[in-house]
């Protein structure tokens, strides 16, 4: 499950926005909203991808794509 928020915000910290962010991953807009909205799942090939476009460090990437829900 990805960090919807810390990914919202990485994407405004970069000056980004989510269509160029599909566009790194090769996919829709629509579907990267789903993507990290945890409505479909990604890859770890795009979460690497999303990662390099965002500039993620490496320490910090399971903190980003390996966010973990506790009811």
């Amino acid at each position: 499950m990805v960090n919807t928020q810390k990914i919202k915000a990485r994407i405004v910290e970069v000056g980004s926005n989510q269509n160029e962010c599909a566009d790194a991953i090769h996919v829709a807009q629509s579907t990267f909203s789903q993507k990290i909205n945890n409505a479909r799942p990604m890859t770890l090939d795009e979460a690497e991808a999303l990662a390099d476009f965002l500039k993620i460090p490496d320490p910090e990437f399971c903190a980003y794509f390996f966010s973990s829900s506790v009811a």
